[in-house]
């Protein structure tokens, strides 16, 4: 069996749903310290034709907080506008938007619950089967940290293989998963690509904008774009 485990991120950069689809199972990081500054609650999008972050507004975010305890405070109803003026034109625009307006009108505001359902909704829109777990809802050693902690929840999963992204390989140690019986690979997105307005591709924006400008079918080619190391 395939594990993945990552924090909770909004909207991510594709190589996130990359790694997603590519396992069985996906635990949210739920219960570990939300990182001021990261990339939880923020990406970029296409506006005006250039490179642009976006933040979602959250209640008392601290870093003494763990994720599943801070609340999303935002309206959303920037991030809708920003949407509907910058990819009104996009191809695929209208499911999109009809996606999104799911996604920000989940009534639980728990940062984790919140961005968890936005995985499902993108997940279902795709046909992706993976299925998703809390790590706040596994009975693990809360005692461990960093890699233990990681092999102490794929051992209670009963994985085989754990995948993570590329830029875990400095976070961890092959030979020591080996010892407990799991394969440790690494996913490393390949070269993504797709017209955007007819314009210079740009690279590393959210998940939106893949979506935006891609059917399911040329969505889920662009989540085949990888390989393991």
């Amino acid at each position: 069996m395939n594990l993945g485990i990552m924090q909770p991120y909004f909207m991510p950069y594709i190589g996130y749903f990359q790694l997603m689809k590519a396992v069985d199972k996906y635990v949210i990081y739920d219960d570990v310290n939300y990182i001021k500054g990261g990339w939880i609650n923020r990406n970029n999008l296409i506006v005006a034709g250039k490179k642009s972050l976006f933040t979602i507004m959250l209640s008392q975010a601290s870093p003494n907080k763990l994720i599943n305890e801070i609340e999303i405070k935002d309206d959303f109803r920037r991030l809708l506008r920003t949407l509907q003026m910058n990819y009104c034109k996009a191809p695929y625009y209208g499911p999109v938007m009809e996606l999104m307006e799911d996604i920000v009108s989940f009534p639980d505001r728990q940062l984790a619950l919140f961005i968890g359902n936005s995985f499902k909704c993108v997940l279902s829109y795709l046909g992706i089967k993976t299925e998703l777990i809390y790590s706040s809802q596994l009975s693990k050693d809360c005692g461990l940290r960093g890699q233990d902690k990681v092999i102490d929840i794929c051992n209670l999963l009963k994985a085989d293989t754990y995948l993570n992204a590329i830029g875990g390989m400095e976070l961890y140690d092959r030979e020591e998963f080996k010892k407990h019986g799991i394969d440790l690979r690494f996913l490393k997105t390949g070269g993504i690509e797709y017209s955007q307005f007819n314009s210079d591709f740009i690279p590393y924006l959210s998940m939106i904008d893949v979506l935006m400008f891609n059917s399911v079918d040329e969505t889920n080619r662009l989540l085949d774009c990888y390989e393991l190391v």
